[in-house]
């Protein structure tokens, strides 16, 4: 076993998880100016646009969500490591998310050649189909760049350096609405002006975080292969939560997408509005991870309650401030989004029930992010799937199809996910469920030391 570390921030967690949360928070609140501009260049263009690249971009995330998930073993190892003192092995494990990156890259480029083929089946009209068909098909060839922009990030985050990730992403979102503009507006490309915009982004975003922060893992290849166990580990459960988690929202919103182009195009409006609410939650959830990882690692459990208790209280903080926002603002918040009268009417009364579920999302990603960092993924896996699946597509279908109540319905049964979950994950982790977790991290720890 590692012996028990002393970690520098013990005394003043406060202040050590706003350093490294706020830098997380502008880096994901960049990414949601980069979602609102994208939405509102092609929502310009019409109610068939934003319903094709709607129903495209949450299959785009779908596919790509298990890569994303499997990574974020990179962060929580890493956190670990540093945390027992193993700075000297980061190198090694960062090599070994590259590995993974490189191989689930490519595997998804293919998949994405054959998924594109039914994206027109799955949409409300046959124009929403043809432009959700063309910005799916460009916007996959970004995955390996995805890839290996989230294992850089998670080896950053893992550190404790969560500037660099930041400042990587602010260029690169500043590219993609300048692009939107060039190839939308004044090129005329339509949707697939947007996915284009986004590869050349993300091209920008990976390549400038593997300059900012060294190139972490690229000299060690040889040597990482001897801790995929250890990143996939973690990965794997996490991977799959991500990925049947993200299946549930996914079927939720093809059942929207056949509802109508105006149900489909207020529900993208909205999630793209409440990207503003939850992630810099999320931004939080990331700090409070890496600090739980750090103190499992250094043998500190004693920490993990302090850390979330203070992680929840900004979370809480915030988020009451956006129930009012969107409980005020929703009528003028929709409007920003073109001038249909429907799907102003829809995305308004998604935005209501989404102020009804804002208190309830900062428990349950807090507590998600805590978890995680302990190393217990298994069972909150195993939670949040089969409550996913036991809500969304059967709330969905039963209070928006049979009931007649459209995308609303949909978000109906998306706030009962949120508020079972919340409860659920916050109990196991006020009661220690992770501990045997972390104990087992630090096993795995010492075996590679």
């Amino acid at each position: 076993m590692l012996g028990r570390k002393d970690i520098l921030w013990r005394r003043s967690p406060l202040s050590e998880l706003t350093r490294l949360a706020w830098p997380i928070c502008v880096s994901m609140l960049s990414y949601s100016a980069m979602t609102v501009a994208d939405t509102a260049f092609v929502g310009a263009i019409g109610p068939a646009a934003l319903a094709g690249v709607g129903l495209a971009g949450t299959l785009a995330f779908a596919v790509l969500v298990f890569g994303i998930g499997l990574l974020r073993g990179v962060k929580v190892v890493v956190s670990q490591a540093v945390g027992a003192g193993g700075k000297d092995q980061v190198e090694e494990v960062s090599a070994a998310g590259l590995w993974i990156a490189l191989a689930m890259g490519a595997t998804v480029v293919g998949l994405a050649q054959l998924i594109v083929l039914v994206v027109p089946m799955l949409a409300a009209s046959e124009q929403a189909g043809v432009y959700g068909a063309d910005y799916f098909r460009v916007r996959m060839l970004a995955a390996p760049l995805v890839y290996i922009f989230c294992t850089t990030r998670e080896t950053s985050y893992g550190l404790g350096n969560s500037r660099a990730p930041m400042v990587a992403s602010l260029c690169a979102n500043l590219v993609n609405i300048s692009l939107d503009y060039v190839f939308i507006v004044k090129l005329g490309f339509g949707p697939s002006g947007a996915a284009w915009a986004t590869v050349i982004a993300t091209a920008l975003e990976a390549g400038l975080l593997l300059w900012l922060s060294n190139a972490p893992g690229v000299r060690s290849l040889a040597k990482g292969r001897r801790w995929l166990g250890a990143v996939l580990r973690v990965g794997l459960a996490t991977g799959a939560q991500f990925a049947i988690e993200v299946g549930a929202f996914t079927l939720l919103t093809i059942l929207v997408a056949a509802m109508s182009e105006t149900q489909m195009a207020g529900h993208q409006v909205a999630l793209c509005v409440v990207h503003f609410a939850f992630l810099p939650i999320v931004a939080l959830s990331e700090a409070a991870s890496v600090m739980a990882g750090q103190a499992v690692g250094a043998d500190h459990d004693e920490l993990v309650p302090t850390i979330a208790l203070y992680a929840l209280g900004m979370a809480l903080v915030y988020a009451l401030t956006c129930t009012l926002i969107l409980a005020v603002g929703a009528p003028a918040i929709a409007s920003f989004f073109g001038d249909d009268s429907g799907v102003r009417k829809t995305a308004t009364s998604l935005l209501y029930v989404a102020a009804m579920f804002q208190l309830g999302d900062a428990f349950n990603i807090i507590a998600r992010g805590m978890l995680r960092g302990t190393g217990d993924v298994r069972v909150p896996a195993i939670i949040c799937v089969s409550v996913s699946w036991l809500a969304l597509p059967p709330l969905t279908w039963l209070l928006g199809h049979h009931f007649g109540m459209g995308a609303v319905g949909a978000w109906l049964g998306l706030t009962c996910e949120i508020v079972v979950v919340a409860a659920v994950l916050w109990w196991r982790l006020w009661k220690g469920g992770w501990r045997a977790s972390a104990a087992e991290s630090r096993q795995v720890l010492a075996v590679h030391a």
